[in-house]
């Protein structure tokens, strides 16, 4: 692949498994050093991690932080700095998604699927912004086709990415003219994990309502996060669906 990224340095939150790892696979083929923030998933982490700096030593490094204690984001973003030296470019992909119809929602399900979906994101870009103005660098968060169209069901985490729309939105216009800010709003990806509800005739019928008529794969998510990061030097404040043509056939 072509290296167009090389120098450059991308924080990837949530970036150990899944669409995350995808994304962070893609910009360190581009020639980019990878930050791989982790809450959890510390096995993946570390993997992930061997794998990329198999291919090029001492590209790739993790980070651990519960992106729900806002002390912890200043604090992963100087560690970043201490390790790289500089950052170009963040993705806010991290997410919490599950089911809260409106009978069963608490003050727990708020706090983590706004603070990750929404404040987490705001408070890393506030933490990184110096360091994005100086290297001109870019912002480009993790939407959702259903911030647009609330996903029945799913209160809080709709309404969670709908203010991660408005967030891309109004940081492109408070970071411009230095940092640019875009999202990727997903479609059918990577099925979610804890949705056990979702049979696979569910699935097919949300397959059927995409244009494509099939589900798409992590990489097609990374092919727009490195296209908005390496290839779009004019695009800002913008949203991208990446959804097999599923938002416009809802």
């Amino acid at each position: 692949m072509e290296q167009g990224m090389q120098g450059k340095v991308v924080l990837v939150t949530g970036g150990a498994k899944r669409v995350g790892a995808a994304i962070c696979r893609r910009l360190h083929a581009a020639g980019a050093q990878v930050a791989i923030h982790y809450r959890s998933s510390r096995q993946e982490a570390l993997a992930l991690q061997d794998e990329l700096n198999a291919l090029r030593p001492d590209s790739a490094a993790v980070f651990k932080a519960d992106l729900l204690e806002l002390q912890a984001l200043p604090e992963m973003f100087q560690e970043v700095l201490l390790k790289f030296r500089q950052l170009d470019a963040l993705v806010n992909n991290a997410s919490s998604f599950y089911a809260t119809p409106l009978e069963d929602i608490d003050e727990r399900q708020w706090q983590d699927l706004l603070g990750t979906n929404l404040k987490a994101p705001l408070f890393l870009a506030q933490a990184a912004a110096a360091e994005l103005r100086r290297h001109r660098g870019c912002i480009v968060n993790i939407a959702d086709i259903h911030a647009e169209r609330p996903m029945h069901g799913h209160l809080l985490y709709s309404t969670a990415k709908a203010g991660l729309v408005a967030l891309t939105k109004a940081l492109a216009q408070e970071m411009a003219p230095h940092v640019r800010v875009n999202a990727v709003a997903p479609g059918v990806i990577v099925w979610p994990e804890t949705e056990v509800w979702m049979d696979e005739e569910e699935r097919r019928k949300i397959i059927a309502h995409t244009l494509l008529k099939r589900e798409g794969e992590p990489d097609d998510i990374a092919r727009t996060v490195a296209f908005l990061i390496q290839d779009a030097p004019y695009i800002t404040g913008q949203i991208i669906s990446v959804d097999g043509g599923r938002s416009v056939n809802l």
